[in-house]
Formats: structure tokens, C-alpha cells, sequence
């Protein structure tokens, strides 16, 4: 039919031109994911997409490269362009709010029962000076990764593992071999042994506390471990942990699910949660608790929309999907009741973990501590510096960059 423009009918007439053709709203997507995440998530994208109907909601992905994709969300989103959704790990989430209306809040949309339907920790590691801006999509730790044939039961204990290190001798793990491998050396790895002292990263204000007591406590301790033939390799490099493990030449492995694609077929291996430490009380080792967040670019002109897909891609649809064919822990906590989630054996480990694993700071003064906390890591396993010496000039390090932040560009500069 043609379309009339008479001005008593122009409304009617309106709503006639436009309702055979127009859909509710098209959503473009961005993530990085590859592999069977990327087709987990397309999957729970077309069963969304056909369940609107011809003219609902129509999400559209667009995968990023990983190693570009913060550069691009940097860039796109201050000029109101880029996606209307997007996915990212929480680190990222301070400096993206710091860094202008650049995000949409969510606290608007956020009913109690949505809020209360995630792992705990999740929700929180996307919430930034008390408001919500991302919803919890999935979660990643380090657990314990244990070679069965050397090694039947786990240690519960720092006591039991030291015990059964010493039974297993590095003999027993083949020429060259250790009995427990990490990269101790990476910050990242080390904040599960850190935390488990009490230790942390900032203190309220926040902070920076790199050089606090507890933290130095527990680099004292690593050196303890390293300081014992056999127990840990010399270089930890992540090539090596790998090589170690798949060879049998390392009973233990701490990494997280990252590393299960790199274990070689045939190796017989469990999961269980990283040892309690009886030199810090018997408190857990504590590690990360890593969070990817599905948020909404402030310039979207689809909110409501974009909200409707967030809660079904983090709500039991998208979380089922995303668990038993992308392989992820999804931060839906009643997916885990479902037998098929609760029996297998890496994704009920990694829910477990979680229990006592520590959010990530989402701060944006946290993209400055990796680099100079690594570097005291590396000279106080190398001997170069004693743990408080070492974790004294990383505090430095930190702080001369987190008050050029904070002064911002124009005072930072040198004045003529």
C-alpha cells in the first residue's frame, strides 16, 4: 500500500510505513573469543535471535582479535561508535569508567533476583565505586593440577604436600624432574600464596601497599620452597611447567583451565583445590578470581534491548550453553546444579576454587602494578634483592606512577 501524508492521518499513517519493515533493534556485539567459546556464543546468539521473531531484537557478533581488542574499545567508544555490547575481563573496568561516560551504568535495570543470581564475587568484581557496570559472564582461577599416576591423592595442606614431595623424591618424577611447578615468579601466580598470608595489593583509599608485612611474609616463604632440592624448577617459565608436566617430570601444576588444552593425551591428571597453608594458620591460598562482564556502551541507542540479551546470555540459557560447549564457568551460580556442569570434573573444580579465590582489583591503578611487582618477584628469586628491599622499590615504582595519574596529563607535564 502507499503511504498517505495527510496531517490528520500523519501519526497512523506513520505507524503504517514503518511497522512492515522495521525490526525492534540491531545490537552489534564484540568479543574475542575463539575456538569453541566463539562457537558456544554463537550458538546462544542464534537461539536468541529466533526466539524474537522477524522483527525483534537482532544481535549481530563481530569477533576482535584479543591483542587488539582494549585498543579498540579504547578507541571507538569515546567517539560514541563500536559495539552496543561488548565483552571484557574487569581489569580493564576502572579505567574505562575513569576514562569518561563511557559505559552504561546498570544498577537501573538490576532487579534483586538478577543481582542475586551469580557466583559470589562476580557481580562484584564488575561493580566500580558502588555501581554495577557490566553483568558476570564468567569466571577463571588457578586451581591444583595433579599428575595421578605419581601423585593418587592430592595434599590438602602445604604439610601434606611437602610430605608427599618428599616420598616421591624428584627420581620419582624422572631425571630432572621437580614435584610442584608454577611460574612462582609471575605476580599473577603468586597472589594466590600472597593472599593466603593476609598480603594484598591496596589498602582503603585506595592505596597502593605492595611493601605491606604480609606480603613481604610471603615472598620469605617462597624462598623457603625454592630453597628445597627438588620441589620447584629454578627457571619457571610456562614452556617449561608444560614440558614438565606432559614429560611426568611434575607431579603438581598450579595453573588454571587455560592450561588443561596443553596437556599431552594420555596423562592421567585431577583437579583439586590449592593447598591450605599451615605457615599462615591454615588459610587457603587464595587466589585470583578473574571475571569476564558482558556491559553496554553509553552511546548505544538500543538500552533496553542490550539489556534484555545481557541477562539472557548470563541467565541459564546462555550460561548452559556456554558451560558444557564453550568450556567456560559461567557466573550463573544454579547452572552448577545441573548434573551434566555438576559432574564434570574442571568446571565443578573451578567453582570450588572460587569459593576462596579474591576478585581482581578493577582499579585503574592495577595496569601499574604488574610490571614492577613481577620485577621484585624476579630479583628476589634471582638473589638480587631481599623481599622487603625488593617489594619496597616496586611500592616506589607504583606510587611516582599512580600520582602522575592522578595529576593527569596537563599537570604531570614540566612546567617551562
Amino acid at each position: 500500500m502507499r503511504c498517505r501524508s495527510a496531517v490528520p492521518l500523519l501519526l497512523l499513517s506513520w505507524l503504517l510505513c514503518w511497522l512492515p519493515s522495521a525490526r525492534a533493534a540491531d545490537l552489534t556485539v564484540w568479543h574475542g573469543y575463539r575456538a569453541s567459546e566463539r562457537a558456544a556464543l554463537e550458538k546462544v546468539v542464534a537461539t536468541f535471535n529466533a526466539a524474537q521473531g522477524d522483527k525483534g531484537t537482532r544481535v549481530k557478533l563481530l569477533a576482535i582479535p584479543s591483542d587488539a581488542f582494549t585498543d579498540k574499545i579504547s578507541a571507538t567508544l569515546p567517539r560514541g561508535t563500536g559495539p552496543d555490547v561488548f565483552v571484557f575481563p574487569q581489569d580493564r573496568l576502572g579505567g574505562w569508567v575513569e576514562g569518561g561516560n563511557l559505559l552504561e551504568p546498570l544498577d537501573f535495570f538490576l532487579e534483586p533476583a538478577v543481582r542475586g543470581r551469580y557466583v559470589p564475587g562476580t557481580l562484584e568484581a564488575l561493580t566500580y565505586r558502588g555501581t554495577v557496570y557490566a553483568l558476570p559472564l564468567d569466571f577463571k582461577s588457578i586451581t591444583m593440577l595433579y599428575n595421578k599416576k605419581l601423585l593418587p591423592t592430592p595434599p590438602r595442606s602445604t604439610g601434606e604436600l611437602l610430605k608427599a614431595c618428599k616420598t616421591l623424591g624428584a627420581s620419582a618424577a624422572g631425571q630432572g624432574g621437580v614435584c610442584l611447578a608454577y611460574p612462582y615468579t609471575d605476580f599473577y601466580y603468586h597472589a594466590a600464596l600472597m593472599q593466603a598470608f593476609g598480603g594484598r595489593v591496596f589498602d582503603p583509599g585506595p592505596k597502593v601497599r605492595l611493601d605491606a608485612p604480609e606480603n613481604v611474609k610471603s615472598l620469605e616463604f617462597l624462598l623457603k620452597w625454592t630453597a628445597q632440592k627438588g620441589l620447584l624448577p629454578a627457571e619457571p617459565s610456562t614452556a617449561l611447567v608444560t614440558s614438565l608436566f606432559n614429560e611426568g617430570k611434575a607431579a603438581i601444576v598450579f595453573s588454571g583451565p587455560w592450561f588443561i588444552g596443553e596437556i599431552a593425551p594420555g596423562v592421567d591428571y585431577g583437579l583439586a583445590p590449592l593447598p591450605t597453608v599451615d605457615e599462615a594458620g591454615g588459610k587457603p591460598m587464595r587466589p585470583w578470581l578473574t571475571v569476564e562482564g558482558v556491559a553496554i556502551s553509553s552511546s548505544s541507542k538500543h538500552k533496553d534491548a542490550a539489556f534484555a540479551f545481557l541477562a539472557y546470555l548470563t541467565g541459564p540459557e546462555g550460561a548452559r550453553v556456554m558451560a558444557l560447549e564453550g568450556r567456560q564457568n559461567p557466573a550463573l551460580a544454579q547452572v552448577y546444579e545441573e548434573p551434566a556442569v555438576a559432574k564434570d570434573p574442571v568446571l565443578s573444580a573451578i567453582r570450588e576454587q572460587a569459593r576462596t579465590a579474591v576478585a581482581m582489583p578493577n582499579l585503574p591503578e592495577m595496569t601499574m602494578v604488574w610490571g614492577p611487582a613481577t620485577s621484585a618477584m624476579n630479583a628476589v628469586s634471582h638473589k638480587l634483592a631481599s623481599p622487603k628491599a625488593a617489594l619496597e622499590e616496586a611500592q616506589r615504582t607504583v606510587q611516582k606512577e599512580v600520582k602522575a595519574l592522578r595529576r593527569g596529563p596537563a599537570e604531570a607535564a614540566p612546567k617551562p
